[in-house]
């Protein structure tokens, strides 16, 4: 199937089961708003592979109350990365669990793999039990990321009432290839509610700058294993 030019998202995946979807295109400018390739939310045991996707927004967006999501072989870019989120926007929203992204590319894109919520989210909920591995980027800008202070409009009071997303047990494992910022690792994570057992291991990501790349962390239980590059920060 190939989807050329929506005017919001190609396909949108909502409270589905047993969802499989293989050999798919793609395709949307890069400069075109809210085009997510492919939106999941409140959905269990969705599958996808074999994708090709270049777009102005999420390659994939894994929103609210999804199980159990296994991403896999997409080739990813331009567009905004594979996401999970943005979530903690509106009251009640439900947890996300058990989710698998692996054997990928991710080029010339805004981010890599992201987990992102908003600040001042109305309620609690939480992201569990997530693995990003054996993935190549390419020329990306923020090829890890963990952003607890999303506010696209910034006009949140983050500052005082920070993210209630709980994230916990979430692994990084063989991310390789280039960053196009010195920054290659942020976890940015809540001040309300730090981020617990994040791992990373087998990251190597050089700055195309040619300047070593660096990380960032901000409230976050994180656990390095070598090889690493960028150097672990505390």
């Amino acid at each position: 199937m190939r989807s050329i030019n929506p005017k919001f998202f190609h396909i949108a995946v909502l409270q589905c089961q047993n969802f499989k979807a293989m050999a798919i295109h793609i395709e949307a400018p890069e400069d075109s708003p809210n085009t997510d390739g492919i939106h999941i939310e409140r959905s269990s045991d969705v599958t996808i592979h074999d994708a090709i996707i270049s777009t102005g927004d999420d390659c994939i967006s894994i929103g609210q109350g999804n199980t159990n999501v296994l991403i896999s072989r997409i080739n990813c870019g331009p567009g905004h990365g594979i996401s999970i989120g943005s979530l903690g926007k509106y009251p009640n929203e439900e947890d996300v669990r058990n989710v698998v992204v692996k054997d990928s590319k991710i080029s010339n894109t805004m981010n890599g793999v992201r987990i992102k919520t908003w600040q001042n989210s109305p309620s609690s909920s939480s992201v569990a039990d997530i693995t990003f591995e054996n993935i190549l980027m390419s020329n990306v800008q923020n090829p890890i990321i963990i952003d607890q202070t999303y506010c696209p409009d910034k006009l949140c009071d983050g500052d005082l009432v920070p993210s209630r997303v709980s994230i916990s047990d979430v692994y990084f494992k063989a991310i390789n290839g280039t960053s196009a910022s010195q920054v290659a690792v942020t976890l940015n994570c809540s001040p309300g509610i730090p981020c617990q057992n994040i791992t990373l291991q087998d990251i190597l990501l050089n700055y195309v700058g040619g300047k070593p790349s660096s990380a960032f962390c901000a409230y976050a239980n994180a656990r390095f294993f070598a090889p690493m590059l960028p150097l672990p920060c505390n």
